[in-house]
Protein backbone atom coordinates (compact mmCIF):
# COMPACT_ATOMS: atom_id res chain seq x y z
CA UNK A 1 0.00 0.00 0.00
CA UNK A 2 1.36 3.41 -0.94
CA UNK A 3 1.67 6.24 1.54
CA UNK A 4 0.37 9.68 0.56
CA UNK A 5 3.89 10.90 -0.28
CA UNK A 6 4.59 7.75 -2.30
CA UNK A 7 1.32 8.25 -4.18
CA UNK A 8 2.31 11.79 -5.14
CA UNK A 9 5.80 10.60 -6.13
CA UNK A 10 4.22 7.99 -8.41
CA UNK A 11 1.79 10.50 -9.96
CA UNK A 12 4.37 13.23 -10.53
CA UNK A 13 6.92 10.68 -11.73
CA UNK A 14 4.68 10.07 -14.74
CA UNK A 15 5.62 13.57 -15.88
CA UNK A 16 8.53 12.06 -17.79
CA UNK A 17 6.05 10.56 -20.24
CA UNK A 18 4.99 14.10 -21.15
CA UNK A 19 1.66 15.08 -22.69
CA UNK A 20 0.09 12.59 -25.08
CA UNK A 21 -3.30 13.67 -26.33
CA UNK A 22 -5.63 10.80 -27.17
CA UNK A 23 -8.26 8.56 -25.59
CA UNK A 24 -6.70 5.10 -26.05
CA UNK A 25 -4.83 4.94 -22.73
CA UNK A 26 -7.55 6.46 -20.57
CA UNK A 27 -10.24 4.29 -22.16
CA UNK A 28 -8.25 1.10 -21.47
CA UNK A 29 -7.31 2.20 -17.95
CA UNK A 30 -10.91 3.00 -17.04
CA UNK A 31 -12.05 -0.30 -18.54
CA UNK A 32 -9.63 -2.16 -16.25
CA UNK A 33 -11.03 -0.16 -13.31
CA UNK A 34 -14.64 -1.09 -14.14
CA UNK A 35 -15.53 2.12 -16.00
CA UNK A 36 -16.28 4.21 -12.90
CA UNK A 37 -17.25 7.21 -15.06
CA UNK A 38 -20.23 5.48 -16.59
CA UNK A 39 -23.72 6.61 -15.50
CA UNK A 40 -22.44 9.70 -13.68
CA UNK A 41 -24.37 12.94 -14.12
CA UNK A 42 -21.68 15.23 -15.51
CA UNK A 43 -21.34 18.87 -16.53
CA UNK A 44 -18.29 18.99 -18.85
CA UNK A 45 -16.47 22.33 -19.14
CA UNK A 46 -13.91 23.29 -21.80
CA UNK A 47 -12.46 26.64 -22.91
CA UNK A 48 -9.27 28.67 -22.59
CA UNK A 49 -10.10 31.14 -19.83
CA UNK A 50 -12.76 31.03 -17.15
CA UNK A 51 -13.08 27.23 -17.00
CA UNK A 52 -12.16 26.98 -13.34
CA UNK A 53 -14.30 29.91 -12.23
CA UNK A 54 -17.30 28.61 -14.17
CA UNK A 55 -16.83 25.12 -12.69
CA UNK A 56 -16.61 26.61 -9.19
CA UNK A 57 -19.86 28.54 -9.74
CA UNK A 58 -21.75 25.50 -11.04
CA UNK A 59 -20.44 23.47 -8.10
CA UNK A 60 -21.45 26.17 -5.60
CA UNK A 61 -24.98 26.51 -7.01
CA UNK A 62 -25.63 22.76 -7.02
CA UNK A 63 -24.19 22.43 -3.52
CA UNK A 64 -26.47 25.26 -2.38
CA UNK A 65 -29.39 23.35 -3.89
CA UNK A 66 -28.67 20.45 -1.54
CA UNK A 67 -26.87 18.10 -3.90
CA UNK A 68 -23.67 16.15 -3.30
CA UNK A 69 -21.36 17.62 -5.94
CA UNK A 70 -17.96 16.52 -7.18
CA UNK A 71 -15.53 19.05 -8.66
CA UNK A 72 -12.55 17.99 -10.79
CA UNK A 73 -10.14 20.77 -11.78
CA UNK A 74 -6.50 21.37 -12.70
CA UNK A 75 -3.90 22.44 -11.93
CA UNK A 76 -3.91 22.85 -8.16
CA UNK A 77 -2.76 25.96 -6.32
CA UNK A 78 -1.35 24.79 -2.99
CA UNK A 79 -2.06 21.08 -2.40
CA UNK A 80 -2.61 18.34 -4.94
CA UNK A 81 -5.82 17.20 -3.21
CA UNK A 82 -7.59 20.38 -4.42
CA UNK A 83 -8.03 18.70 -7.79
CA UNK A 84 -10.77 16.42 -6.45
CA UNK A 85 -13.40 17.91 -4.15
CA UNK A 86 -16.84 16.98 -2.92
CA UNK A 87 -19.00 19.79 -1.53
CA UNK A 88 -15.93 21.96 -1.06
CA UNK A 89 -13.83 19.31 0.74
CA UNK A 90 -10.59 18.07 -0.82
CA UNK A 91 -10.03 14.35 -1.19
CA UNK A 92 -8.30 13.06 1.97
CA UNK A 93 -4.66 11.96 1.96
CA UNK A 94 -5.72 8.41 2.84
CA UNK A 95 -8.28 8.18 0.03
CA UNK A 96 -5.83 9.61 -2.48
CA UNK A 97 -3.11 7.13 -1.46
CA UNK A 98 -5.52 4.16 -1.50
CA UNK A 99 -7.02 4.97 -4.90
CA UNK A 100 -3.62 5.77 -6.42
CA UNK A 101 -2.48 2.31 -5.35
CA UNK A 102 -5.43 0.74 -7.20
CA UNK A 103 -4.77 2.75 -10.36
CA UNK A 104 -1.01 2.13 -10.16
CA UNK A 105 -1.57 -1.64 -10.29
CA UNK A 106 -3.58 -1.26 -13.51
CA UNK A 107 -0.93 1.05 -15.01
CA UNK A 108 1.75 -1.59 -14.32
CA UNK A 109 -0.49 -4.25 -15.88
CA UNK A 110 -0.97 -2.09 -19.00
CA UNK A 111 2.77 -1.55 -19.39
CA UNK A 112 3.63 -5.22 -18.87
CA UNK A 113 1.07 -6.28 -21.48
CA UNK A 114 1.90 -3.55 -24.02
CA UNK A 115 -1.54 -2.00 -23.61
CA UNK A 116 -0.20 1.55 -23.28
CA UNK A 117 1.55 3.78 -20.75
CA UNK A 118 -0.84 6.31 -19.19
CA UNK A 119 0.37 9.87 -18.58
CA UNK A 120 0.11 11.83 -15.34
CA UNK A 121 -3.13 13.54 -16.31
CA UNK A 122 -4.72 10.27 -17.43
CA UNK A 123 -3.84 8.62 -14.12
CA UNK A 124 -5.14 11.58 -12.10
CA UNK A 125 -8.36 11.58 -14.12
CA UNK A 126 -8.84 7.86 -13.45
CA UNK A 127 -8.26 8.40 -9.71
CA UNK A 128 -10.81 11.20 -9.81
CA UNK A 129 -13.48 9.08 -11.46
CA UNK A 130 -12.91 6.30 -8.91
CA UNK A 131 -13.23 8.79 -6.06
CA UNK A 132 -16.40 10.45 -7.31
CA UNK A 133 -17.97 7.04 -7.98
CA UNK A 134 -17.17 5.93 -4.41
CA UNK A 135 -18.57 9.17 -3.05
CA UNK A 136 -21.80 8.59 -5.01
CA UNK A 137 -21.99 12.23 -6.06
CA UNK A 138 -25.27 13.50 -7.49
CA UNK A 139 -23.39 15.59 -10.06
CA UNK A 140 -19.78 15.88 -11.21
CA UNK A 141 -18.48 19.19 -12.55
CA UNK A 142 -15.63 18.09 -14.81
CA UNK A 143 -13.04 20.54 -16.12
CA UNK A 144 -11.12 19.67 -19.27
CA UNK A 145 -7.35 19.61 -18.80
CA UNK A 146 -6.27 20.84 -22.24
CA UNK A 147 -8.17 21.18 -25.49
CA UNK A 148 -11.16 18.88 -25.41
CA UNK A 149 -11.39 16.40 -28.27
CA UNK A 150 -8.39 14.33 -27.16
CA UNK A 151 -8.38 15.29 -23.49
CA UNK A 152 -8.54 12.41 -21.00
CA UNK A 153 -11.83 13.75 -19.56
CA UNK A 154 -13.52 13.35 -22.94
CA UNK A 155 -14.55 9.75 -22.29
CA UNK A 156 -17.83 10.98 -20.80
CA UNK A 157 -21.26 11.79 -22.20
CA UNK A 158 -22.40 14.74 -20.09
CA UNK A 159 -25.82 16.20 -19.37
CA UNK A 160 -24.53 19.62 -20.45
CA UNK A 161 -21.42 20.73 -22.34
CA UNK A 162 -19.99 24.16 -21.52
CA UNK A 163 -17.50 26.19 -23.59
CA UNK A 164 -15.96 29.21 -21.87
CA UNK A 165 -14.15 31.92 -23.91
CA UNK A 166 -11.63 30.48 -26.36
CA UNK A 167 -8.31 32.20 -27.02
CA UNK A 168 -4.69 31.33 -27.76
CA UNK A 169 -2.91 28.87 -25.46
CA UNK A 170 -1.10 25.54 -25.91
CA UNK A 171 -0.78 26.24 -29.64
CA UNK A 172 1.85 23.50 -30.00
CA UNK A 173 -0.89 20.97 -29.21
CA UNK A 174 -4.13 22.65 -30.29
CA UNK A 175 -3.23 24.62 -33.41
CA UNK A 176 -2.00 28.09 -34.25
CA UNK A 177 -5.26 29.66 -35.45
CA UNK A 178 -8.36 30.29 -33.37
CA UNK A 179 -10.58 28.17 -35.62
CA UNK A 180 -8.39 25.09 -35.04
CA UNK A 181 -8.26 25.67 -31.28
CA UNK A 182 -12.06 26.02 -31.24
CA UNK A 183 -12.45 22.72 -33.10
CA UNK A 184 -10.39 20.98 -30.41
CA UNK A 185 -12.49 22.56 -27.64
CA UNK A 186 -15.70 21.61 -29.44
CA UNK A 187 -14.60 17.99 -29.30
CA UNK A 188 -16.44 17.70 -25.97
CA UNK A 189 -19.79 18.38 -27.67
CA UNK A 190 -21.79 15.15 -27.94
CA UNK A 191 -24.82 14.41 -30.17
CA UNK A 192 -28.01 15.92 -28.79
CA UNK A 193 -26.41 17.21 -25.57
CA UNK A 194 -27.25 20.87 -24.77
CA UNK A 195 -24.37 23.34 -25.07
CA UNK A 196 -23.81 26.67 -23.30
CA UNK A 197 -21.11 28.99 -24.58
CA UNK A 198 -19.67 32.13 -23.07
CA UNK A 199 -18.92 35.14 -25.32
CA UNK A 200 -16.59 34.18 -28.19
CA UNK A 201 -14.62 35.70 -31.02
CA UNK A 202 -16.53 35.37 -34.30
CA UNK A 203 -14.19 32.64 -35.60
CA UNK A 204 -14.65 30.51 -32.51
CA UNK A 205 -18.41 31.07 -32.36
CA UNK A 206 -18.78 29.97 -35.98
CA UNK A 207 -17.12 26.64 -35.14
CA UNK A 208 -19.33 26.15 -32.07
CA UNK A 209 -22.49 26.91 -34.08
CA UNK A 210 -21.44 24.59 -36.89
CA UNK A 211 -20.64 21.76 -34.46
CA UNK A 212 -23.95 22.13 -32.63
CA UNK A 213 -25.86 22.16 -35.90
CA UNK A 214 -24.12 19.00 -37.13
CA UNK A 215 -24.69 17.14 -33.87
CA UNK A 216 -28.21 18.53 -33.33
CA UNK A 217 -27.32 20.12 -29.98
CA UNK A 218 -29.43 22.95 -28.54
CA UNK A 219 -27.09 25.95 -28.14
CA UNK A 220 -27.40 28.81 -25.66
CA UNK A 221 -25.10 31.82 -26.02
CA UNK A 222 -24.12 34.27 -23.30
CA UNK A 223 -24.32 37.78 -24.71
CA UNK A 224 -22.07 40.52 -23.40
CA UNK A 225 -23.61 43.36 -21.43
CA UNK A 226 -25.69 45.69 -23.59
CA UNK A 227 -26.06 43.40 -26.60
CA UNK A 228 -29.45 42.43 -28.01
CA UNK A 229 -30.68 39.11 -26.70
CA UNK A 230 -32.60 36.48 -28.62
CA UNK A 231 -34.62 33.40 -27.66
CA UNK A 232 -31.53 31.21 -27.16
CA UNK A 233 -29.38 33.71 -25.34
CA UNK A 234 -28.49 34.73 -21.80
CA UNK A 235 -27.89 38.42 -21.17
CA UNK A 236 -26.83 40.34 -18.10
CA UNK A 237 -26.62 43.92 -16.91
CA UNK A 238 -23.89 45.11 -14.55
CA UNK A 239 -25.45 47.15 -11.72
CA UNK A 240 -22.63 47.99 -9.34
CA UNK A 241 -19.31 46.72 -8.10
CA UNK A 242 -15.96 47.37 -6.51
CA UNK A 243 -13.07 45.61 -4.82
CA UNK A 244 -15.42 43.32 -2.86
CA UNK A 245 -17.52 41.99 -5.75
CA UNK A 246 -20.38 42.84 -8.08
CA UNK A 247 -24.15 43.10 -8.32
CA UNK A 248 -25.91 42.34 -11.61
CA UNK A 249 -29.19 41.40 -13.28
CA UNK A 250 -29.49 38.29 -15.45
CA UNK A 251 -32.05 37.17 -18.01
CA UNK A 252 -32.15 33.61 -19.38
CA UNK A 253 -34.62 31.79 -21.64
CA UNK A 254 -36.13 30.36 -18.44
CA UNK A 255 -36.18 33.20 -15.88
CA UNK A 256 -35.14 36.67 -14.74
CA UNK A 257 -32.68 37.05 -11.87
CA UNK A 258 -32.55 40.65 -10.61
CA UNK A 259 -29.98 41.61 -7.97
CA UNK A 260 -27.56 38.69 -8.19
CA UNK A 261 -24.36 39.10 -6.17
CA UNK A 262 -20.94 37.61 -6.72
CA UNK A 263 -17.86 38.05 -4.55
CA UNK A 264 -15.29 37.54 -7.31
CA UNK A 265 -13.47 40.45 -8.97
CA UNK A 266 -13.49 41.29 -12.68
CA UNK A 267 -16.29 41.98 -15.16
CA UNK A 268 -15.36 38.78 -17.02
CA UNK A 269 -16.77 36.85 -14.04
CA UNK A 270 -20.24 38.01 -15.07
CA UNK A 271 -19.79 36.10 -18.35
CA UNK A 272 -18.80 33.05 -16.33
CA UNK A 273 -21.70 33.49 -13.90
CA UNK A 274 -24.21 33.78 -16.73
CA UNK A 275 -22.76 30.64 -18.33
CA UNK A 276 -22.91 28.74 -15.03
CA UNK A 277 -26.52 29.72 -14.33
CA UNK A 278 -27.69 28.56 -17.75
CA UNK A 279 -25.79 25.26 -17.41
CA UNK A 280 -27.54 24.65 -14.09
CA UNK A 281 -30.93 25.60 -15.55
CA UNK A 282 -30.48 22.98 -18.25
CA UNK A 283 -29.95 20.34 -15.57
CA UNK A 284 -33.45 21.07 -14.28
CA UNK A 285 -34.80 19.75 -17.58
CA UNK A 286 -33.32 16.37 -16.64
CA UNK A 287 -35.40 16.29 -13.47
CA UNK A 288 -33.12 18.10 -11.00
CA UNK A 289 -35.02 20.53 -8.79
CA UNK A 290 -32.86 23.66 -8.53
CA UNK A 291 -34.59 26.58 -6.84
CA UNK A 292 -33.84 30.19 -7.70
CA UNK A 293 -32.64 30.67 -4.12
CA UNK A 294 -29.82 28.18 -4.75
CA UNK A 295 -28.63 30.22 -7.72
CA UNK A 296 -28.56 33.42 -5.67
CA UNK A 297 -26.82 31.75 -2.71
CA UNK A 298 -24.42 29.71 -4.83
CA UNK A 299 -23.11 32.76 -6.69
CA UNK A 300 -22.89 34.84 -3.53
CA UNK A 301 -20.89 32.15 -1.71
CA UNK A 302 -18.61 31.01 -4.55
CA UNK A 303 -14.87 31.15 -3.98
CA UNK A 304 -12.14 30.56 -6.55
CA UNK A 305 -8.69 31.31 -5.09
CA UNK A 306 -5.83 32.67 -7.15
CA UNK A 307 -7.94 34.62 -9.63
CA UNK A 308 -7.94 38.36 -8.94
CA UNK A 309 -7.76 37.42 -5.28
CA UNK A 310 -6.99 40.18 -2.78
CA UNK A 311 -4.95 38.46 -0.08
CA UNK A 312 -4.34 41.44 2.23
CA UNK A 313 -4.53 45.20 2.57
CA UNK A 314 -2.01 47.92 3.52
CA UNK A 315 -0.35 47.21 1.20
CA UNK A 316 -2.97 45.73 -1.09
CA UNK A 317 -1.72 42.33 -2.24
CA UNK A 318 -3.43 40.73 -5.24
CA UNK A 319 -2.63 37.37 -6.81
CA UNK A 320 -3.85 36.29 -10.23
CA UNK A 321 -3.19 33.17 -12.25
CA UNK A 322 -3.21 34.97 -15.61
CA UNK A 323 -0.96 32.81 -17.81
CA UNK A 324 -1.89 33.69 -21.38
CA UNK A 325 -2.71 36.79 -23.43
CA UNK A 326 -6.44 36.77 -22.71
CA UNK A 327 -5.86 36.27 -18.98
CA UNK A 328 -3.30 39.07 -18.84
CA UNK A 329 -5.68 41.45 -20.63
CA UNK A 330 -8.37 40.62 -18.10
CA UNK A 331 -5.95 41.31 -15.23
CA UNK A 332 -4.89 44.61 -16.82
CA UNK A 333 -8.52 45.70 -17.19
CA UNK A 334 -9.25 44.87 -13.55
CA UNK A 335 -6.17 46.73 -12.29
CA UNK A 336 -7.17 49.82 -14.27
CA UNK A 337 -10.78 49.59 -13.08
CA UNK A 338 -10.29 48.91 -9.38
CA UNK A 339 -6.76 50.04 -8.50
CA UNK A 340 -5.85 52.83 -10.93
CA UNK A 341 -4.80 55.17 -8.10
CA UNK A 342 -2.23 52.82 -6.56
CA UNK A 343 1.49 52.51 -7.23
CA UNK A 344 2.03 48.93 -8.35
CA UNK A 345 4.91 46.52 -7.79
CA UNK A 346 4.47 43.60 -10.20
CA UNK A 347 6.03 40.25 -9.32
CA UNK A 348 5.92 38.14 -12.45
CA UNK A 349 6.92 34.60 -13.36
CA UNK A 350 6.03 32.92 -16.66
CA UNK A 351 6.46 29.48 -18.22
CA UNK A 352 8.83 29.22 -21.17
CA UNK A 353 6.23 27.76 -23.56
CA UNK A 354 3.92 30.77 -23.18
CA UNK A 355 3.85 33.81 -25.48
CA UNK A 356 5.65 35.72 -22.75
CA UNK A 357 6.78 38.70 -24.84
CA UNK A 358 3.20 39.57 -25.77
CA UNK A 359 2.11 39.02 -22.16
CA UNK A 360 4.81 41.43 -21.00
CA UNK A 361 3.79 44.07 -23.54
CA UNK A 362 0.27 44.01 -22.12
CA UNK A 363 1.02 43.92 -18.42
CA UNK A 364 4.27 45.77 -17.74
CA UNK A 365 2.91 49.26 -18.62
CA UNK A 366 0.51 49.17 -15.65
CA UNK A 367 3.42 48.61 -13.22
CA UNK A 368 5.81 51.07 -11.60
CA UNK A 369 8.29 48.38 -10.55
CA UNK A 370 8.77 44.85 -11.90
CA UNK A 371 10.32 41.90 -10.08
CA UNK A 372 10.99 38.86 -12.28
CA UNK A 373 11.06 35.42 -10.67
CA UNK A 374 10.93 31.73 -11.62
CA UNK A 375 7.73 29.65 -11.20
CA UNK A 376 7.81 26.18 -9.63
CA UNK A 377 7.81 24.23 -12.88
CA UNK A 378 10.33 22.46 -15.09
CA UNK A 379 8.84 24.54 -17.93
CA UNK A 380 9.62 27.83 -16.15
CA UNK A 381 11.36 30.73 -17.83
CA UNK A 382 14.25 31.79 -15.61
CA UNK A 383 14.08 35.13 -13.83
CA UNK A 384 17.24 36.19 -15.67
CA UNK A 385 15.75 35.53 -19.10
CA UNK A 386 12.45 37.10 -18.15
CA UNK A 387 14.11 40.29 -16.88
CA UNK A 388 16.17 40.43 -20.05
CA UNK A 389 12.98 40.22 -22.11
CA UNK A 390 11.40 43.02 -20.05
CA UNK A 391 14.48 45.23 -20.52
CA UNK A 392 14.60 44.57 -24.27
CA UNK A 393 10.93 45.41 -24.79
CA UNK A 394 10.90 48.49 -22.55
CA UNK A 395 14.37 49.91 -23.17
CA UNK A 396 13.37 53.56 -22.67
CA UNK A 397 10.88 53.00 -19.91
CA UNK A 398 11.01 54.52 -16.41
CA UNK A 399 10.02 51.13 -14.93
CA UNK A 400 12.54 49.62 -12.51
CA UNK A 401 13.27 45.94 -13.15
CA UNK A 402 14.65 43.49 -10.58
CA UNK A 403 15.24 39.74 -10.77
CA UNK A 404 15.06 37.13 -8.01
CA UNK A 405 15.17 33.46 -9.00
CA UNK A 406 13.49 32.29 -5.79
CA UNK A 407 9.86 33.21 -5.24
CA UNK A 408 10.53 33.70 -1.51
CA UNK A 409 13.22 36.29 -2.29
CA UNK A 410 11.03 38.03 -4.85
CA UNK A 411 8.20 38.25 -2.29
CA UNK A 412 10.48 39.71 0.39
CA UNK A 413 11.87 42.26 -2.06
CA UNK A 414 8.35 43.29 -3.12
CA UNK A 415 7.32 44.01 0.47
CA UNK A 416 10.53 45.93 1.13
CA UNK A 417 9.77 48.22 -1.83
CA UNK A 418 6.12 48.78 -0.96
CA UNK A 419 4.46 51.43 1.20
CA UNK A 420 1.14 50.79 2.97
CA UNK A 421 -0.84 52.70 0.32
CA UNK A 422 0.82 50.82 -2.57
CA UNK A 423 -0.04 47.53 -4.22
CA UNK A 424 1.78 44.28 -4.97
CA UNK A 425 0.51 42.16 -7.88
CA UNK A 426 1.69 38.57 -8.33
CA UNK A 427 0.89 37.13 -11.79
CA UNK A 428 2.06 35.15 -14.81
CA UNK A 429 1.62 31.50 -13.83
CA UNK A 430 -0.64 29.40 -11.62
CA UNK A 431 2.47 27.48 -10.55
CA UNK A 432 3.91 30.66 -9.07
CA UNK A 433 0.60 31.86 -7.61
CA UNK A 434 0.09 28.71 -5.57
CA UNK A 435 3.54 29.07 -3.98
CA UNK A 436 2.93 32.76 -3.28
CA UNK A 437 -0.47 32.06 -1.75
CA UNK A 438 1.11 29.69 0.76
CA UNK A 439 3.90 32.19 1.52
CA UNK A 440 1.47 35.05 2.09
CA UNK A 441 -0.58 33.04 4.56
CA UNK A 442 2.57 32.21 6.50
CA UNK A 443 3.97 35.77 6.56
Amino acid sequence: MLSYDQALDFIHGLNRFGTKLGLHNITKLLELLGNPHKDMKIIHVAGTNGKGSTCAMIHSILWSAGFKVGLYTSPYLEVFNERMRVNGENISNDDLARLTNIVREKVIYMRENNLGSPTEFEVVTAIGFLYFKEQAVDFLVLEVGMGGRLDATNVVTPLVSVITPISFDHQQYLGSILKDIAREKCGIIKPGVPVVTGPQEDEAMAVIEETCEQLKCPLTKVINNGADSGPNTVSYQFVSGGEKGMNFNLTTPKADYPGLEIGLLGRHQLDNAATAVRAVELLSFTGANIAKEAIYLGLKEVKWPGRLEVMREKPTVLIDGAHNIAGVKTLKTALNEYFSDKKKILVIGILEDKDYEEMLKELIPVADTVICTTPDSPRALSAARLSEAVSNIFQKSHIKVYKEEKIEDATKLAFSLTAAEDMIVFAGSLYMIGHVRTLLREL
